[in-house]
């Protein structure tokens, strides 16, 4: 790749992940330092499986529901951010997406990202009762 071709494609940008997020549903404007979304329990009424992970700098969720499964990973180096994104129904993959930022997330960052992928899947689940 030529220094030509790579300085002709922009990377993503941290807002352009935010307006992905915002589209995907209502965020429910969590605080700068909020913590973890705790896992739902088993009874709950979106009967959703919620497992967050610490990564090393970032964070990884899972969320689960009948043969449904909704993945994000935040994978922070010193150099970038790479947001990977998946969701699955069964086997087959509906969505299978990744983005690289041209910086390190913060951990607030990286904490508001996940919290608003998990509400964005409780939105989700409840338009389609």
């Amino acid at each position: 790749m030529n220094s030509r071709t790579h300085r002709s494609r922009k990377p993503l940008q941290l807002t352009t992940l935010l307006a992905i997020l915002l589209c995907l549903g209502p965020s429910g404007l969590s605080p700068a330092g909020a913590t973890d979304p705790a896992p739902s329990p088993a009874g709950s009424e979106e009967g959703l499986q919620i497992e967050v992970t610490k990564k090393g700098l970032g964070k990884e969720v899972t969320i689960r529901k009948s043969g449904k499964e909704w993945y994000m990973l935040i994978e922070v180096t010193p150099e970038n951010t790479v947001v990977v994104r998946q969701e699955k129904d069964g086997d087959k993959y509906l969505v299978d997406e990744s983005e690289t930022h041209d910086r390190s997330l913060t951990k607030e960052e990286v904490d508001g990202a996940i919290a608003d992928y998990v509400n964005s899947v409780k939105t989700q689940v409840k338009k389609r009762k």
